[in-house]
């Protein structure tokens, strides 16, 4: 058998967000005369304001960067170590020396920087196409 409280809370989630109720000293719940109402929440559209919220959620609420090789770099520099490592657990990095592994790093890294670029740029280029702004093909 439910208590009390959850009662009160099974019947606050079937009333619909337009209505207002008071919990009164007894325990009774007195609804509210709508001229008690702050008039600004009665005017405004709970509807309206809840999409204006939403809709950057909808997208991911992530708002995308234009590219830039200053943030590709950093990026690389994350990156490297772990390749490093990689190269250094897995099979090649035991017959290799530690110059050799550098070396193959480097070229992971000559592969990685240029395509994280491309990526970048192609995720930047797509944000743009769905907000309506026409792609800048200045940075091209």
């Amino acid at each position: 058998m439910p208590t009390r409280k959850q009662r009160r809370r099974q019947q606050k989630e079937r009333r619909h967000e337009y209505e207002f109720v008071y919990v009164d000293e007894e325990g009774h719940e007195v609804e509210v005369d709508p001229a008690e109402l702050k008039p600004e929440r009665a005017t405004k559209s709970v509807a309206a304001s809840r999409g204006a919220r939403r809709q950057p959620a909808r997208r991911g609420g992530r708002v995308i960067q234009p590219p830039s090789l200053n943030r590709v770099l950093k990026r690389g520099l994350l990156f490297a170590p772990v390749m490093y490592l990689t190269l250094s657990l897995i099979g090649g990095g035991k017959s290799l020396s530690v110059p050799g592994r550098l070396l193959q790093t480097a070229i992971l890294l000559a592969f990685f920087l240029p395509f994280s670029y491309v990526m970048d740029r192609l995720a930047w280029r797509t944000y743009q196409r769905r907000l309506g702004n026409p792609p800048d093909d200045t940075s091209a």
